[in-house]
Protein backbone atom coordinates (compact mmCIF):
# COMPACT_ATOMS: atom_id res chain seq x y z
CA UNK A 1 0.00 0.00 0.00
CA UNK A 2 1.13 3.34 -0.64
CA UNK A 3 1.22 5.76 2.40
CA UNK A 4 -0.66 5.74 5.13
CA UNK A 5 -4.50 6.35 3.86
CA UNK A 6 -7.74 5.18 4.50
CA UNK A 7 -10.03 2.49 2.31
CA UNK A 8 -11.61 5.70 2.20
CA UNK A 9 -9.28 7.56 0.16
CA UNK A 10 -9.60 8.38 -3.69
CA UNK A 11 -6.18 7.31 -4.43
CA UNK A 12 -6.71 3.79 -3.31
CA UNK A 13 -10.29 3.75 -4.63
CA UNK A 14 -8.79 4.59 -8.47
CA UNK A 15 -5.42 2.89 -7.88
CA UNK A 16 -6.55 -0.09 -10.25
CA UNK A 17 -7.51 2.77 -13.21
CA UNK A 18 -4.07 5.04 -12.30
CA UNK A 19 -2.20 1.74 -12.83
CA UNK A 20 -3.59 0.94 -15.67
CA UNK A 21 -3.06 4.61 -17.46
CA UNK A 22 0.57 4.57 -16.00
CA UNK A 23 0.99 0.75 -17.68
CA UNK A 24 -0.56 2.00 -21.19
CA UNK A 25 1.29 4.88 -21.16
CA UNK A 26 4.96 3.38 -20.36
CA UNK A 27 4.50 -0.36 -21.39
CA UNK A 28 5.98 -1.50 -18.40
CA UNK A 29 4.95 -2.20 -14.84
CA UNK A 30 7.73 -1.29 -12.82
CA UNK A 31 8.23 2.50 -14.38
CA UNK A 32 4.02 2.53 -13.91
CA UNK A 33 4.46 2.12 -10.34
CA UNK A 34 7.14 4.30 -9.71
CA UNK A 35 5.13 6.89 -11.64
CA UNK A 36 2.23 5.88 -8.90
CA UNK A 37 4.35 6.07 -6.07
CA UNK A 38 5.22 10.02 -7.32
CA UNK A 39 2.03 10.88 -7.70
CA UNK A 40 0.86 9.95 -4.43
CA UNK A 41 3.43 11.68 -2.93
CA UNK A 42 1.41 14.72 -4.84
CA UNK A 43 -1.28 13.69 -3.78
CA UNK A 44 -0.36 13.71 -0.22
CA UNK A 45 0.69 17.23 -0.32
CA UNK A 46 -2.12 18.85 -1.43
CA UNK A 47 -5.42 20.75 0.12
CA UNK A 48 -7.67 17.81 -0.92
CA UNK A 49 -10.92 19.99 -0.25
CA UNK A 50 -9.74 21.88 -3.48
CA UNK A 51 -10.22 19.37 -5.41
CA UNK A 52 -13.79 19.16 -6.58
CA UNK A 53 -13.11 15.61 -9.20
CA UNK A 54 -10.46 13.50 -7.34
CA UNK A 55 -10.78 11.19 -10.18
CA UNK A 56 -10.07 13.98 -13.16
CA UNK A 57 -7.56 15.28 -10.97
CA UNK A 58 -5.60 12.20 -9.95
CA UNK A 59 -5.65 10.78 -13.36
CA UNK A 60 -4.06 14.69 -15.42
CA UNK A 61 -1.36 14.28 -12.26
CA UNK A 62 -0.44 10.45 -13.32
CA UNK A 63 -0.50 11.68 -16.91
CA UNK A 64 2.10 13.90 -16.62
CA UNK A 65 4.36 11.68 -14.51
CA UNK A 66 3.97 9.85 -17.09
CA UNK A 67 4.87 11.74 -19.69
CA UNK A 68 7.72 13.23 -17.60
CA UNK A 69 8.90 8.97 -17.29
CA UNK A 70 8.46 8.75 -20.73
CA UNK A 71 10.98 11.41 -22.00
CA UNK A 72 13.31 9.85 -19.42
CA UNK A 73 12.81 6.56 -21.11
CA UNK A 74 13.09 7.48 -24.39
CA UNK A 75 16.80 8.10 -23.75
CA UNK A 76 16.78 4.74 -22.13
CA UNK A 77 15.58 2.80 -24.68
CA UNK A 78 18.24 4.39 -27.08
CA UNK A 79 20.36 2.34 -25.70
CA UNK A 80 18.60 -0.72 -25.34
CA UNK A 81 20.28 -4.29 -26.21
CA UNK A 82 18.04 -5.65 -29.25
CA UNK A 83 14.48 -4.75 -29.91
CA UNK A 84 12.27 -3.47 -26.79
CA UNK A 85 9.24 -4.60 -26.45
CA UNK A 86 6.30 -3.91 -23.77
CA UNK A 87 6.39 -5.56 -20.43
CA UNK A 88 4.28 -8.38 -20.14
CA UNK A 89 1.63 -8.89 -17.24
CA UNK A 90 -0.10 -12.02 -16.38
CA UNK A 91 -3.66 -11.43 -16.41
CA UNK A 92 -7.17 -13.06 -15.76
CA UNK A 93 -9.35 -14.30 -18.21
CA UNK A 94 -11.89 -12.04 -17.12
CA UNK A 95 -9.62 -8.91 -18.33
CA UNK A 96 -11.35 -10.09 -21.93
CA UNK A 97 -14.29 -9.90 -21.12
CA UNK A 98 -13.82 -5.86 -21.73
CA UNK A 99 -12.54 -6.40 -25.49
CA UNK A 100 -11.76 -2.15 -25.27
CA UNK A 101 -9.97 -3.05 -21.95
CA UNK A 102 -8.38 -6.24 -23.36
CA UNK A 103 -7.36 -4.29 -26.85
CA UNK A 104 -5.45 -1.53 -24.92
CA UNK A 105 -2.98 -3.38 -22.54
CA UNK A 106 -2.52 -5.88 -25.48
CA UNK A 107 0.93 -6.79 -26.09
CA UNK A 108 0.62 -5.89 -29.88
CA UNK A 109 -1.10 -2.56 -29.08
CA UNK A 110 1.45 -1.56 -26.58
CA UNK A 111 3.96 -2.21 -29.14
CA UNK A 112 2.52 0.63 -31.33
CA UNK A 113 2.36 2.88 -28.91
CA UNK A 114 5.98 3.25 -28.81
CA UNK A 115 6.05 4.98 -32.51
CA UNK A 116 3.65 7.86 -30.93
CA UNK A 117 5.29 11.09 -29.69
CA UNK A 118 4.81 10.97 -25.87
CA UNK A 119 1.76 13.66 -25.77
CA UNK A 120 0.63 11.46 -28.93
CA UNK A 121 0.80 8.57 -26.36
CA UNK A 122 -1.24 10.16 -23.64
CA UNK A 123 -3.82 11.59 -25.40
CA UNK A 124 -4.62 8.30 -27.75
CA UNK A 125 -4.71 6.14 -23.97
CA UNK A 126 -6.70 9.17 -22.03
CA UNK A 127 -9.33 9.91 -25.27
CA UNK A 128 -9.48 6.24 -27.22
CA UNK A 129 -9.53 3.98 -23.91
CA UNK A 130 -10.44 5.82 -20.94
CA UNK A 131 -12.72 8.21 -22.98
CA UNK A 132 -11.74 11.47 -20.96
CA UNK A 133 -13.21 14.71 -22.66
CA UNK A 134 -11.18 16.60 -24.45
CA UNK A 135 -11.29 19.49 -21.89
CA UNK A 136 -10.02 16.87 -19.43
CA UNK A 137 -7.26 15.34 -21.49
CA UNK A 138 -6.11 19.07 -22.17
CA UNK A 139 -5.40 19.80 -18.64
CA UNK A 140 -3.46 16.64 -18.24
CA UNK A 141 -1.38 17.65 -21.22
CA UNK A 142 -1.76 21.13 -20.76
CA UNK A 143 -2.29 21.81 -24.23
CA UNK A 144 -5.40 23.58 -25.90
CA UNK A 145 -8.72 21.29 -26.45
CA UNK A 146 -8.62 22.20 -29.87
CA UNK A 147 -4.87 20.97 -30.23
CA UNK A 148 -5.91 17.92 -28.52
CA UNK A 149 -8.84 16.90 -30.91
CA UNK A 150 -6.02 17.14 -33.84
CA UNK A 151 -3.65 15.17 -31.97
CA UNK A 152 -6.13 12.89 -31.46
CA UNK A 153 -7.05 12.08 -34.77
CA UNK A 154 -3.40 11.92 -36.08
CA UNK A 155 -2.96 9.01 -33.47
CA UNK A 156 -6.14 7.33 -34.38
CA UNK A 157 -4.96 7.22 -37.90
CA UNK A 158 -1.45 6.48 -37.25
CA UNK A 159 -2.21 3.17 -34.76
CA UNK A 160 -5.30 1.97 -37.20
CA UNK A 161 -2.06 2.45 -40.17
CA UNK A 162 -0.43 0.03 -37.73
CA UNK A 163 -3.39 -2.73 -36.02
CA UNK A 164 -3.99 -5.88 -37.60
CA UNK A 165 -6.36 -5.87 -40.75
CA UNK A 166 -9.12 -8.11 -39.65
CA UNK A 167 -9.93 -8.67 -35.88
CA UNK A 168 -10.80 -11.86 -35.05
CA UNK A 169 -13.41 -13.60 -32.07
CA UNK A 170 -11.86 -14.83 -28.77
CA UNK A 171 -12.53 -18.38 -29.23
CA UNK A 172 -10.06 -18.26 -32.76
CA UNK A 173 -8.00 -16.39 -31.36
CA UNK A 174 -7.95 -19.15 -28.65
CA UNK A 175 -8.05 -21.99 -31.24
CA UNK A 176 -4.71 -21.15 -33.22
CA UNK A 177 -2.81 -19.83 -29.92
CA UNK A 178 -3.37 -23.61 -28.90
CA UNK A 179 -2.94 -25.01 -31.81
CA UNK A 180 0.76 -22.72 -32.05
CA UNK A 181 2.05 -23.82 -28.43
CA UNK A 182 0.53 -27.16 -28.95
CA UNK A 183 3.07 -27.55 -32.11
CA UNK A 184 6.21 -25.94 -30.04
CA UNK A 185 5.42 -28.22 -27.35
CA UNK A 186 5.80 -31.72 -29.64
CA UNK A 187 8.38 -29.81 -31.82
CA UNK A 188 6.22 -30.31 -34.83
CA UNK A 189 7.71 -28.01 -37.38
CA UNK A 190 5.03 -28.57 -40.15
CA UNK A 191 2.52 -28.16 -38.11
CA UNK A 192 3.94 -25.30 -36.73
CA UNK A 193 4.65 -23.66 -40.24
CA UNK A 194 1.37 -24.43 -41.29
CA UNK A 195 -0.45 -21.84 -39.04
CA UNK A 196 1.88 -19.28 -39.41
CA UNK A 197 1.32 -16.53 -41.96
CA UNK A 198 3.56 -16.55 -45.06
CA UNK A 199 4.46 -12.52 -43.67
CA UNK A 200 4.77 -13.69 -39.90
CA UNK A 201 7.28 -11.78 -37.51
CA UNK A 202 9.27 -12.70 -34.70
CA UNK A 203 10.02 -10.00 -32.58
CA UNK A 204 11.86 -11.11 -29.35
CA UNK A 205 13.72 -8.89 -26.51
CA UNK A 206 16.62 -10.06 -24.51
CA UNK A 207 17.53 -6.85 -23.59
CA UNK A 208 21.22 -8.01 -23.70
CA UNK A 209 20.27 -10.68 -20.44
CA UNK A 210 19.09 -13.51 -22.31
CA UNK A 211 19.38 -15.30 -25.57
CA UNK A 212 16.96 -13.51 -28.12
CA UNK A 213 17.16 -12.41 -31.69
CA UNK A 214 18.45 -8.73 -32.16
CA UNK A 215 16.37 -7.74 -35.40
CA UNK A 216 13.23 -9.49 -36.49
CA UNK A 217 12.87 -12.62 -37.58
CA UNK A 218 10.89 -12.97 -40.57
CA UNK A 219 8.57 -15.47 -42.56
CA UNK A 220 7.93 -19.25 -41.38
CA UNK A 221 10.66 -21.37 -42.19
CA UNK A 222 13.24 -18.86 -39.78
CA UNK A 223 10.60 -18.63 -37.21
CA UNK A 224 10.13 -22.03 -36.60
CA UNK A 225 13.65 -22.52 -36.77
CA UNK A 226 14.00 -20.16 -34.02
CA UNK A 227 11.18 -21.40 -32.42
CA UNK A 228 12.01 -25.60 -32.99
CA UNK A 229 14.47 -26.38 -30.20
CA UNK A 230 14.56 -30.02 -27.86
CA UNK A 231 14.59 -29.70 -24.45
CA UNK A 232 11.46 -27.07 -24.30
CA UNK A 233 8.39 -26.67 -22.07
CA UNK A 234 5.45 -24.87 -22.93
CA UNK A 235 2.36 -24.06 -21.04
CA UNK A 236 -0.99 -21.82 -21.65
CA UNK A 237 -1.16 -18.56 -20.29
CA UNK A 238 -3.19 -14.96 -20.18
CA UNK A 239 -1.05 -12.32 -20.83
CA UNK A 240 -2.22 -8.99 -21.15
CA UNK A 241 -6.18 -9.73 -21.75
CA UNK A 242 -5.18 -12.58 -24.61
CA UNK A 243 -4.26 -16.33 -24.38
CA UNK A 244 -0.82 -16.44 -24.64
CA UNK A 245 2.04 -18.61 -23.82
CA UNK A 246 4.89 -19.38 -21.28
CA UNK A 247 7.99 -20.75 -23.04
CA UNK A 248 10.90 -21.93 -21.09
CA UNK A 249 14.03 -23.88 -22.42
CA UNK A 250 17.12 -24.69 -20.36
CA UNK A 251 15.92 -22.92 -17.78
CA UNK A 252 15.31 -19.56 -19.98
CA UNK A 253 11.55 -18.50 -19.86
CA UNK A 254 10.20 -16.76 -22.07
CA UNK A 255 6.30 -15.29 -22.41
CA UNK A 256 4.61 -15.39 -25.95
CA UNK A 257 2.26 -13.29 -26.81
CA UNK A 258 0.19 -13.86 -30.97
CA UNK A 259 -1.44 -11.81 -33.30
CA UNK A 260 -3.96 -13.86 -34.97
CA UNK A 261 -5.09 -13.03 -38.40
CA UNK A 262 -7.07 -15.23 -40.73
CA UNK A 263 -6.75 -18.25 -38.41
CA UNK A 264 -2.77 -17.60 -38.34
CA UNK A 265 -0.65 -16.39 -36.88
CA UNK A 266 1.16 -13.38 -38.20
CA UNK A 267 2.52 -11.71 -35.61
CA UNK A 268 4.90 -13.28 -32.39
CA UNK A 269 6.20 -11.00 -29.40
CA UNK A 270 8.72 -12.97 -27.09
CA UNK A 271 10.15 -11.26 -23.81
CA UNK A 272 13.23 -13.01 -22.77
CA UNK A 273 14.93 -10.29 -20.67
CA UNK A 274 14.13 -11.70 -17.07
CA UNK A 275 13.95 -7.65 -16.12
CA UNK A 276 10.38 -7.81 -17.70
CA UNK A 277 9.28 -11.13 -16.39
CA UNK A 278 8.73 -10.82 -12.49
CA UNK A 279 4.72 -10.24 -12.80
CA UNK A 280 3.86 -14.00 -14.20
CA UNK A 281 3.13 -15.81 -10.82
CA UNK A 282 0.16 -13.35 -9.90
CA UNK A 283 -2.56 -11.70 -12.23
CA UNK A 284 -2.40 -7.87 -12.30
CA UNK A 285 -5.63 -5.59 -11.70
CA UNK A 286 -6.45 -3.50 -14.27
CA UNK A 287 -9.40 -1.21 -15.18
CA UNK A 288 -11.15 1.42 -16.95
Amino acid sequence: MIGDATAEDPFLTHRTLLFTVAYEMLGSAADAEDVLQESWLRWAGIDRAQVGNPRAYLIRVVTRQSLNQLRTLSRRREDYVGEWLPEPLLTSPDVAEDSVLAESVSIALLTVLETLAPVERAVFVLREVFELPYGEIAAAVDKPAATVRQIARRARERVAARQPRVRVSRSEQRAVVERFLAAVRTGQVTELIEVMAPDVVLIADGGGLAPAARAPVHGPGLVAKSLARPGRTVSAVWLNGAPAGRIEIDGQVAAVSLVVEDGRVTQIHAVANPEKLTRLEEPADLAR
